[in-house]
């Protein structure tokens, strides 16, 4: 039976705060962010059955909000989740080939296969996620294990899902200050049969206490945005070990001296830059 959902995308100029971020928690059944090169991101919600712009405005002002320019969508299909939000073509990255729970059977591929529920979009085959499959793939290869690993705002749980597999003796803690994130990467840990080894929890950057507890840890994987970036360095720097790797990502060609500065001064080293178009990722490692 076909059913309706209406997709509203919003276009913000400049990064929107807190409150707009708890309204599409909020208003829409599941939310999702495309990134652009930029820095001026779409923000896009879904709302199935029947959708009351007047309604949205009016949960907008509740916090206190003005709602960036939107644009409202009609979708039509029989499983408007499964067709506009987590569909994803696979795709293979390093070691990996990385394909979405909506597909029945795994893709035809010689490379490690994860399979991924991505509903919220939290960017698995984004140019930053890939620079850092790229870069884990790298230490691998260098003969690099790390058994304790750190996943900074994990998303959907994919980098860690990738390291996990690369290095199956490993511990990994995986955190994100969004509960949806920790839920999916659970979840996600689960249908590759890793949730021995990942284990998911919320937490405002290094904040939670079980972080500090887990730490020190050999290697560190965050990829996130320039300005946290900047902002965790010395608590970065405090979680690793010396001679520990971390794996940076979320940020531009113009913010690269700013955020490789902000750890070159805790004591870490560029190891290595990744380009995918304007988007950079970075290896780096604790002196």
């Amino acid at each position: 039976m076909t059913s309706t959902c209406w997709q509203i995308s919003f276009f913000p100029t400049t990064e929107p705060d807190e409150a707009f971020h708890q309204f599409m928690d909020n208003f829409f059944e599941v939310n999702a962010q495309n990134y652009s090169n930029d820095g001026q991101d779409e923000y896009i919600g879904y709302h199935s059955g029947d959708f009351n712009e007047q309604s949205m405005l009016e949960a907008a002002k509740f916090l206190g909000i003005t709602l960036p320019p939107y644009q409202i969508d009609e979708l039509k299909s029989d499983n408007w989740l499964k067709d506009y939000v987590i569909c994803f073509d696979a795709f293979e990255i390093a070691d990996f080939c990385i394909y979405g729970v909506h597909q029945n059977h795994p893709p035809q591929s010689n490379k490690i296969l994860l399979q991924i529920y991505a509903a919220t979009a939290f960017g698995s085959n984004h140019q930053t996620t890939q620079g850092c499959i790229q870069a884990i793939s790298d230490l691998y290869h260098q003969k690099v294990f790390p058994q304790k690993i750190l996943d900074i705002g994990t998303g959907s749980g994919i980098l860690s899902l990738c390291a996990s597999k690369l290095w199956p003796s490993s511990k990994i803690l995986s955190s994100d200050i969004d509960d949806e994130a920790v839920i999916v990467t659970t979840s996600n840990a689960q249908t590759n049969n890793l949730q021995h080894q990942i284990d998911a929890i919320q937490s405002d950057g290094y904040q939670n206490s079980t972080i500090k507890n887990f730490a020190p840890c050999d290697l560190i994987l965050s990829n996130i945005l320039a300005n946290p970036l900047i902002a965790f360095s010395s608590d970065l720097s405090s979680h690793l070990k010396t001679g520990g790797y971390c794996i940076l990502s979320g940020f531009v060609e113009e913010q690269v001296d700013d955020v490789i500065k902000a750890h070159t001064d805790q004591g870490l080293r560029l190891i290595k830059l990744y380009s995918l178009d304007n988007w950079r990722a970075a290896l780096m490692q604790k002196a």
